[in-house]
């Protein structure tokens, strides 16, 4: 007894002592750091954080390529938005690929049959076939078994990044890794998804031409191949499977929740979707396919698809960035090291740009006279030099599969448009929509 009396007197001694020595190094600071609660040692401000509204807590304490920094981001980022281009991204090939997806999928829709399905892996095998064709050099069948088991792991370590125990691994990886939980599984989906992009690298380093690549794994493989006398480079296996396995989960899950959410968001609006129809009808007609040039003159389905992504605000949080020297920030020091979250929410929801920024809304983005309108505070794709370089692609995909959709069935719901609730599942480092079930009816 008198031992853990013991025990426990050193113990709040100790911690004692290091609250007072953050304070000290609070007050040693001030003046520098921007204002905020008091951080404690170790955990930082983690208990002032409600772990189910990552992103709302994170907006309180305020008011009081993707995981790599440094030298390594800039050549293996240079390296990849010069690649993509180098196999159509931005350019009528991808436009192609995206409309021969298209049509695979309308055909899988028809044959449901109007039944109400859950939309979810329709639109994930699509949009990520597209990515796949680039970075694997083929695309997968809609039934392979592989495919639908990568795509719910995809699909599980993304939700994961928007649950509380997410949130806790993002900030204390150190520690979770050593600790059973959820965050155990979404450990083994991910080493899932790293082992079968390995296997790919494999067999691409068997059946290697240097003079002829055939997807982004060739030529990252003949870029390692030219660099291998050079002690610093950052391109050997290791990076090749990351950055493939970055570019085949962003390529899938971003575009497909942005859809799947924009579905949701269409039911509830009837007369947005009724709009887009007859706007579709107008310039496209029944018997072509879309193009992305159709774009400019549809104003209104552009509102619509940026008012998709604005309100699903699908990566609230950016992604993080580290400040590479001591930062002036208007009167505050940032110091050299400082994790830095951009909360891209806060702008897409700042009602100085968006009148009703709680509100799904097209007239967001469209003047008086019913033509887009740009808008500054657009940001889903972050801004400055760590900008999404997947933009280009996105807003393609974005396009031809909605206005492809659109232009052969219309939706419903089996609520009604009043009771359709499309507050999100969870809101982490990610957006997740809510569960629902639909279905696609021919025009």
């Amino acid at each position: 007894m008198l031992a853990s009396g013991l025990l426990l007197v050193a113990l709040l001694a100790c911690l004692t002592v290091m609250v007072l020595m953050s304070v000290w190094q609070q007050r040693k600071s001030k003046g520098k750091l921007p204002p905020g609660p008091t951080p404690l040692p170790f955990i930082g401000n983690y208990l002032q954080l409600n772990t189910e509204q990552m992103y709302n807590s994170l907006m309180k304490v305020s008011q009081g390529v993707v995981f790599s920094n440094g030298e390594r981001a800039k050549q293996l980022r240079r390296f990849s938005i010069t690649t993509l281009r180098d196999f159509g991204v931005g350019k009528r090939g991808i436009e192609e690929r995206i409309q021969e997806e298209a049509g695979f999928l309308i055909e899988v829709l028809r044959g449901t049959r109007g039944a109400n399905i859950d939309p979810t892996f329709f639109l994930s095998r699509t949009v990520s076939n597209v990515i796949s064709s680039i970075v694997f050099g083929d695309r997968f069948d809609y039934e392979d078994k592989e495919f639908l088991s990568l795509l719910r792991m995809m699909l599980g370590s993304f939700q994961f990044t928007a649950t509380s125990v997410g949130q806790l691994y993002e900030m204390f990886s150190s520690v979770m890794k050593h600790l059973p939980g959820p965050q155990q599984q979404a450990f083994k989906e991910l080493q899932g998804l790293e082992d079968f992009i390995a296997k790919k690298v494999e067999h691409n380093q068997r059946t290697l031409d240097p003079n002829s690549p055939r997807n982004f794994i060739d030529s990252f493989l003949i870029r390692i191949r030219e660099e291998e006398k050079n002690p610093n480079t950052e391109f050997y296996l290791k990076n090749l499977v990351l950055t493939t396995l970055n570019l085949f989960f962003a390529g899938t899950e971003t575009v497909s929740t942005t859809l799947r959410y924009g579905f949701l968001l269409l039911m509830k609006h009837p007369e947005v979707e009724a709009k887009v129809h007859e706007e579709i009808d107008r310039v496209i007609g029944k018997n072509r396919q879309p193009k992305f040039e159709d774009r400019a003159k549809m104003p209104y389905t552009e509102a619509v698809i940026h008012e998709m992504q604005r309100f699903g605000d699908v990566i609230p949080m950016g992604v993080a960035r580290r400040v590479t020297k001591d930062t002036k920030f208007r009167d505050f020091i940032l110091p050299k090291g400082t994790e830095v979250f951009p909360l891209l929410g806060s702008v897409l929801r700042d009602s100085r740009f968006f009148s009703n920024p709680r509100d799904f809304n097209p007239q967001h983005f469209l003047d008086e006279k019913g033509q887009f309108k740009k808008n500054d505070a657009f940001v889903p794709f972050s801004i400055g030099k760590r900008y999404c370089f997947g933009e280009g692609l996105a807003r393609m995909e974005l396009f031809l599969f909605l206005t492809t959709i659109m232009q052969n069935f219309r939706f419903k719901s089996p609520q009604s448009p009043k009771d359709i609730d499309v507050s999100p599942k969870h809101v982490g480092f990610a957006t997740i929509p809510p569960n629902y079930t639909m279905s696609f009816l021919p025009r």
